[in-house]
């Protein structure tokens, strides 16, 4: 049964029944402000007929769920019993299967795959073993989410209110006078928040708030959002908005964001100028836009026009850009997400084309596959030489392509 539209901002959520459950759809509906309509097709690259690539698509999405199915661990856990998150993952993808094409080994992975999950709920809120609390917590809360299981609700609001404590307050109480403020970490004793947990951290609260909202749950509690927005900026190279010295406006790194306030997984760069810079780099510049969509920021607010920006002049799809292989399929993962959250059917990039950037990651996707169905870097960065999460990453990908193609 199909749950009614919701719209915040310029945004548009959707929940779809997929045989028997309901798929939280994180990015395929999305409404367009004035002026960012999608280009029509003849005026952009691939605009053909896609009968043919949506059937590769799907021919892909069944042999990734196939080994899905086939390498989870009897005790319900994908890879490893220490990390929850990597078992949310293979669950939602899971789910993403279109309707009327579940089979019994579907069904059988999921129920296993929840139950395990389930065992991980800490009677604070978290849903993790020992480590990563935060990651944890929010990934797995996505998964619960998407099973939409009445018995789930209240995991999910403990989880809700487990991530909200964990929003950052260094300096003094209720004010942002440190460039960590509002963000989140690892938790535990990682507690220096970063943009990669403040992120997934911001989109596990920003589904579940509706989906309460949907159930009449009072009281679900609610971040510091300001506090939210004051971190995510102070990650961006953007020296109009970013206060903080090491923030940068030269060409190269304008725009972009970096992985923590005064910290670069891409290193540094020296400028023209003598200064050294800290370079952008494309997975934290799509979980910066991400993030941006997640707390209402407008198409023409100039974080976001300056990260769009740099995502245009660095698109590519044969590298995490300034990272190499590094957490690529993440790279990949994040973009879909972002762009179809922000509502950009095409994408205008550097060399004058509008491309239509589905298809070319659809087909990047496809052609990266294995002859057994799954993914895996041969870069072993951010666990993914890791099949099980790295095909978890590519099937939600895809499935959130398919639909648009």
């Amino acid at each position: 049964m199909n749950k009614p539209e919701k719209h915040r901002g310029n945004l548009l959520l959707r929940s779809v029944g997929m045989g028997g459950a309901l798929l939280l759809v994180i990015a395929f509906g999305t409404a367009y402000p004035a002026g960012a309509q999608p280009s029509p097709a003849n005026a952009v690259v691939g605009a053909a007929d896609n009968v043919s690539l949506r059937n590769e698509v799907r021919h892909a999405i069944d042999k990734g769920l196939t080994w899905l199915e086939k390498s989870q661990d009897t005790n319900g856990f994908w890879s490893t019993a220490d990390h929850p998150a990597l078992t949310a993952l293979p669950l939602v993808a899971l789910q993403g299967r279109p309707a009327g094409r579940e089979q019994p080994a579907d069904r059988a992975a999921v129920q296993r795959g929840y139950a395990y999950l389930m065992s991980c709920v800490r009677p604070d809120g978290a849903i993790c073993r020992k480590e990563l609390p935060s990651y944890n917590t929010s990934v797995s809360l996505m998964a619960l989410l998407v099973a939409n299981r009445p018995e789930f609700l209240p995991a999910i609001v403990k989880a809700r209110k487990f991530l909200i404590g964990l929003q950052a307050d260094f300096g003094e109480p209720g004010k942002m006078d440190t460039p960590f403020d509002g963000g989140m970490g690892y938790g535990n004793s990682d507690r220096r928040p970063d943009l990669s947990n403040t992120s997934l951290a911001l989109e596990a609260l920003y589904h579940s708030q509706r989906y309460l909202a949907d159930k009449n749950v009072p009281d679900a509690g609610d971040l510091n959002w300001p506090a939210a927005i004051h971190f995510i900026q102070s990650c961006q190279n953007l020296p109009s908005q970013n206060p903080e010295s090491w923030a940068s406006d030269d060409p190269q790194n304008k725009g972009g964001f970096i992985y923590a306030p005064g910290r670069s997984m891409a290193g540094e760069t020296n400028l023209p100028s003598g200064r050294v810079a800290l370079r952008s780099y494309g997975t934290m510049s799509y979980a910066g836009l991400l993030s941006y969509v997640y707390a209402d920021l407008k198409h023409d607010d100039p974080r976001v026009t300056a990260v769009m920006d740099w995502l245009r002049a660095n698109y590519t799809l044969d590298e995490n850009p300034a990272m190499g292989p590094q957490g690529l399929y993440y790279y990949y993962h994040t973009m879909a997400k972002a762009l179809t959250q922000y509502g950009a059917d095409t994408l205008a990039i550097k060399d004058g084309q509008n491309i239509r950037w589905r298809e070319p990651l659809a087909l990047k996707l496809i052609n990266l596959q294995h002859a057994d169905g799954s993914w895996a870097n041969e870069n072993g960065r951010w666990f993914e030489k890791d099949p099980a999460l790295v095909t978890a990453y590519c099937l939600i990908t895809l499935e959130m392509l398919q639909g648009k193609l």
